[in-house]
Order: structure tokens, then sequence, then C-alpha cells
């Protein structure tokens, strides 16, 4: 389990970018990964699963 702080996430389109606390990378985050609804800036834990396009943040929850 990771965690981080969400940079940016768009309700509307559904996906976003997370901070890793530790490695400073940024982590793709799609709808379909979370647990807790989130906004910029909110404190979170998170998982890692690789996408298409590299890793993503699944089973995203506030901290």
């Amino acid at each position: 389990m990771y965690s981080g702080t969400v940079k940016f996430f768009n309700e509307a389109k559904g996906f976003g970018f997370v901070v890793d606390s530790a490695s400073n990378e940024e982590i793709f985050v799609h709808v379909t990964g979370l647990i807790d609804n989130i906004r910029e800036g909110d404190n979170v834990t998170f998982n890692t699963e690789r996408g298409k396009k590299g890793m993503n943040a699944v089973d995203v929850k506030i901290a």
C-alpha cells in the first residue's frame, strides 16, 4: 500500500493523477480504481497495477 496526494482529478472525465509520497512519481488514476471520492489535495492510500500506458493507482481511498 502506497500513500500520496491527489495532484489533479477531473470528476467530469473520471481521471487524474496521484503523486506518490515516497518517489514523487505521478501515477494515473481512473474513477474505476476509486474506493472513496477524491479531490485535488486529498491525502490518499493506494495500490498500483500495470495498465496499457504505465502504472495505474487502484483501491484509492482517503488516508
